[in-house]
């Protein structure tokens, strides 16, 4: 095999081995629970003042019976999903529960690595780590590790990126 072909071989899809954060199934619940919370009360306020038809309550039942199913389950299932890794050669990144993705972004081609925590993140030690690539897919979102791991990564890409030769185009 030739020195070329070898290194890609390297960079095939394959689940990233970490997990993030337990504390982000509560971060995710939260989500959860303010956009329907928000939906239902605003249908059911709406139900309340106007001369609604009967159906309009079975509606208004049978959303917040998907948003509990949403609140309760889709959590779980994104944590369980959802996976990072870093090696020497690639950031790989695994998300999704009903549409899944997995991206590989060879260090090479890394821009920016950047880390965001929104209110929520901050009350419970979270963070959310984008790596910006030059590619037209967007850049890749490691949602939901804790504060610190979050930061070491940061640190960590950005010396590796320093040290991967070539111009990230």
């Amino acid at each position: 095999m030739s020195q070329a072909i070898a290194p890609k071989l390297q960079l095939r899809m394959r689940q990233p081995a970490n997990q993030v954060h337990p504390k982000a199934v509560f971060w995710w619940t939260l989500h959860g629970v303010i956009f329907w919370g928000v939906l239902v009360v605003g249908l059911a306020v709406g139900r309340y003042f106007a001369d609604s038809p009967v159906w309009m309550t079975w509606v208004l039942v049978g959303l917040v019976v998907v948003a509990l199913v949403d609140i309760l389950v889709e959590p779980r299932l994104q944590y369980r999903l959802h996976r990072w890794e870093v090696t020497d050669q690639a950031v790989y990144v695994q998300s999704g529960v009903l549409v899944r993705e997995w991206r590989v972004a060879p260090l090479s081609r890394v821009q920016t690595v950047d880390s965001a925590r929104g209110p929520l993140q901050q009350s419970l030690g979270l963070a959310t780590v984008t790596v910006t690539t030059a590619s037209a897919s967007g850049p890749l979102k490691i949602k939901g590790l804790g504060h610190q791991e979050a930061a070491e990564l940061v640190d960590r890409l950005t010396a590796i990126t320093e040290a991967t030769p070539g111009d990230a185009t």
